[in-house]
């Protein structure tokens, strides 16, 4: 996190542009099947504690480089917004990402963007890492920052350990589906 001096009265203490959280989990499934269960974004809220829903909105729906999606999100204590997101890469078996735009809708200065890269493991499994990155557009985060600047850090940091902490408890949900005799066609060990 960069600090910056905040002798300008207008200027957030904290930018949070280019803070990551991440988070990998190793799967007993072929990197294809992984690939498949993170490319549908329409089961993305049956494993993500705050993704509650996703839906395409290019068609047909599926998962390739500009093709785009809403996200339906939702916070502890209730509040709930919707975002668009757009496909930057759809590299089956290996990766899958998105941007999260902002109001100005710019692709280029997203809100957010997140990637998992999918890596094939020696016994035929997978080794599967999600990564969040902020900025460099306008974003929740960074308005509340601006709005509280005296407790920025405080509430970068607990965003951030919300994202990891939802980030691993997605991971272990798509894991248990990938592993699952329904997923794979082997039985779970």
């Amino acid at each position: 996190m960069k600090e910056f001096p905040g002798t300008d009265g207008g200027q957030i203490a904290h930018d949070v542009t280019g803070l990551t959280a991440a988070a990998e989990e190793v799967v007993d499934a072929r990197p294809e099947q992984v690939w498949d269960l993170v490319a549908d974004v329409t089961r993305t809220g049956e494993w993500s504690p705050e993704c509650i829903r996703a839906a395409w909105l290019t068609e047909p729906g599926r998962p390739r480089p500009g093709a785009r999606f809403t996200g339906h999100n939702r916070f502890p204590g209730g509040f709930e917004y919707e975002v668009t997101c757009v496909v930057t890469e759809a590299d089956r078996p290996r990766a899958f990402a998105w941007v999260v735009l902002d109001d100005d809708g710019d692709p280029a200065r997203p809100s957010s963007s997140w990637r998992y890269r999918i890596d094939a493991l020696p016994d035929g499994g997978s080794r599967v890492r999600q990564r969040f990155t902020h900025g460099p557009g306008a974003s929740f985060l960074r308005a509340a920052a601006a709005r509280a600047p005296d407790r920025a850090a405080e509430i970068i940091a607990a965003r951030l350990d919300g994202l990891r902490a939802n980030m691993k408890a997605t991971l272990r949900a798509m894991k248990t589906a990938a592993e699952s005799s329904d997923a794979t066609g082997v039985r779970p060990r």
